[in-house]
């Protein structure tokens, strides 16, 4: 009995030794660290890879730009509200999409404006927050978020799992990663670099790392980063931003 009772003080001891702190709360220092708010009643533009990319939030809704300049078929403008109905037009011309070819669009665009506006959107109603606890990378503190999605209002990849490392210090988002199932699937690790203040809001780019096995548990990422053991597999640069 009084090894029982030894057990259960040795266990209650390192539950308190280890932080479990609202991860709500470190969201929102870190939304607030970047000025993400700013986003409301805004229209930020940027270029990324060849393209223009603008995002303007209204009370009426949210609004995506994409446009390119495409050899064969002329100027190209898809526009995407709330992030699920995608129109596009060719040289000013509503051009007929059929379900499939609206989705890989959107997607495509909500992919390039999700990574662009974080941490914001990060308190949008499908997301869950798991806090994980806290680790160092290169000598800062870091506490460590899990991100998943409700299968309402989550949209088609609501599966996708995401870890946010947000500076224990600064509250700014340093690090993350994601394991998606889209194309086979698979896991990234981003390192921000790069961090600059345009109208007022924090914007950042990225190095995009790939560990050798893409089934590798996107939670164990960090430590693959702190061995060396990711693979550079390409940076994600937003020239060109404004902010009106």
């Amino acid at each position: 009995m009084k090894n029982f009772i030894l057990f259960i003080l040795l266990l209650a001891m390192a539950a308190a030794c280890t932080p479990n702190k609202d991860p709500q709360k470190i969201i929102d220092k870190a939304i607030a660290a970047h000025a993400g708010q700013l986003f409301e009643g805004r229209k930020v533009s940027f270029d990324f890879r060849d393209k223009h990319y603008a995002v303007q939030r209204k009370p009426e809704g949210v609004i995506y730009l994409r446009l390119f300049e495409d050899d064969s078929l002329g100027r190209v403008k898809d526009v995407l509200l709330n992030s699920t109905e995608l129109t596009r037009y060719v040289n000013d011309t509503l051009v007929e999409l059929t379900d499939e070819w609206k989705f890989k669009y959107a997607n495509s665009v909500n992919s390039v404006l999700y990574f662009f506006q974080l941490p914001y959107g990060l308190n949008d109603p499908a997301v869950n927050k798991k806090y994980l606890g806290q680790k160092v990378i290169n000598e800062q503190l870091y506490e460590k978020i899990r991100i998943t999605f409700k299968q309402e209002d989550g949209g088609k990849d609501y599966e996708d799992v995401f870890v946010y490392w947000i500076n224990a210090k600064t509250s700014t988002l340093d690090f993350l990663a994601y394991s998606y199932l889209t194309d086979g699937g698979g896991v990234r690790f981003r390192q921000a670099i790069n961090r600059r203040k345009i109208g007022g809001m924090i914007f950042q780019d990225y190095i995009n790392f790939r560990p050798i096995d893409d089934k590798a548990d996107v939670e164990s990422l960090d430590e693959m980063f702190i061995s060396a053991s990711l693979i550079e597999l390409s940076m994600i640069v937003n020239e060109n931003i404004e902010v009106e």
